[in-house]
């Protein structure tokens, strides 16, 4: 799901705040870095990937997959909304605990993780990509 605002009204983020990329019932949570006004795009610093995090999803529990260590993201401010602190404390506190419970699969890597999420969000708003690169 898209935020509601356009390009034309698009967030004024600021480096170091905590921002999130919604698709289907994956979170990506990232610490903005720069934000290319001209040019409508946000560099960020990927923190987390919450991902089956569905109200209606009792049967598993969400998966938290630790980005810190793998690479920066430009993408279209579009994307992004503002974190909230509620939201993205319990986050944080997973990230910082040393709790083993945070590995990825067996099979996929953390960087494989934010690949896909990051193809599937490209798929889905090909419309922004577009326009960025133009």
């Amino acid at each position: 799901m898209l935020p509601k605002h356009s390009l034309s009204s698009a967030p004024a983020f600021q480096p170091s705040q905590i921002v999130c990329l919604e698709h289907g019932s994956s979170r990506l949570y990232a610490e903005v870095v720069q934000v290319a006004e001209p040019r409508q795009v946000c560099w960020v610093r990927p923190l987390a990937l919450v991902e089956n995090d569905s109200a209606i999803a009792v049967e598993a529990p969400p998966e938290l997959h630790d980005l810190r260590q793998g690479s920066d993201l430009l993408l279209p401010i579009a994307l992004f909304r503002l974190a909230i602190d509620t939201e993205v404390m319990p986050v944080l506190s997973h990230l910082y605990a040393e709790d083993d419970s945070i590995t990825s699969k067996a099979g996929q890597t953390k960087h494989q993780y934010l690949s896909q999420f990051v193809r599937q969000v490209c798929l889905a708003h090909r419309s922004l990509f577009t326009s960025a690169s133009a």
